[in-house]
């Protein structure tokens, strides 16, 4: 099974730089997208079924033109679950869940920390979204949560480590908290396969930060740890440019 996950700010633009084409050569047989900013209304959802992922489900937040994730799909899933049950995670868009066999793939958008406020509000997400998963994986042992975490886990992720250290994404405390969350049963899949630096999933649209790869991995594919012996493949695929971010892909025997 071939797992893609990609934040594209913004589905109806990503349509319009050629995303659906781009999607076709690499054929994934699920896609995980966030930061859709759109609700399923204002899109046709035609375009996705002729270039194979027939089976679409979208999940927006409650305020246009905001946050929201989907999963697209070649087959259709066994099960699809729409937000985590947390009232102010899914007033947001921020979770959504697709069974295939014994294999659960969430697609997930963690926040930002921009302001004092928002990051507070994403540390608090962090907590409650540890314990959601620690109970889902009692029902869902084999559970890949895929998405934007908007964390910096090692200096090796983050272009200039010193010099962030005091800027939410690389915090010490968010840090920790996907330290931790690997801990809890989880495996960073592109560390599995590459130790080496300035792999990056998002750039900044300033300073022509993508060129001079001035970058942060903030993009996950965290695959648990019952799925490590069937993992053969994660990759981030850095020449997509529909976004300031890029997709990640995994492979994982089904």
């Amino acid at each position: 099974m071939k797992i893609i996950s990609y934040n594209v700010n913004g589905i109806r633009a990503a349509l319009r730089k050629g995303f659906l084409e781009w999607l076709g050569t690499v054929s994934p047989d699920v896609v995980c997208l966030q930061e859709i900013k759109a609700n399923e209304d204002q899109l046709d959802l035609s375009l996705f079924e002729e270039a194979g992922y027939k089976y679409n489900y979208w999940y927006s937040a409650q305020k246009k033109g905001y946050s929201g994730v989907a999963i697209l799909s070649k087959t259709k899933p066994d099960t699809v679950v729409f937000g985590t049950g947390i009232d102010y995670m899914d007033f947001e868009g921020r979770n959504i869940r697709a069974d295939f066999g014994d294999i659960s793939i969430m697609s997930m958008y963690l926040p930002s920390g921009s302001n004092m406020e928002r990051l507070d509000f994403k540390l608090t997400y962090m907590a409650d979204f540890q314990e959601y998963t620690d109970t889902l994986k009692k029902t869902n042992p084999n559970l890949i949560v895929l998405g934007d975490y908007n964390i910096c886990h090692e200096a090796i992720d983050i272009h200039n480590p010193v010099g962030l250290k005091n800027v939410s994404g690389f915090l010490p405390v968010e840090r920790e908290w996907i330290g931790e969350f690997m801990k809890s049963g989880f495996i960073d899949s592109f560390r599995e396969f590459n130790s080496e630096p300035d792999n990056y999933t998002w750039w900044s649209y300033r300073a022509n930060a993508r060129n001079n790869n001035k970058g942060w991995r903030l993009d996950y594919a965290m695959v648990a740890s019952t799925l490590k012996d069937r993992l053969s493949r994660s990759v981030i695929l850095s020449g997509a440019k529909h976004s300031d971010h890029c997709p990640i892909l995994i492979e994982v025997e089904s």
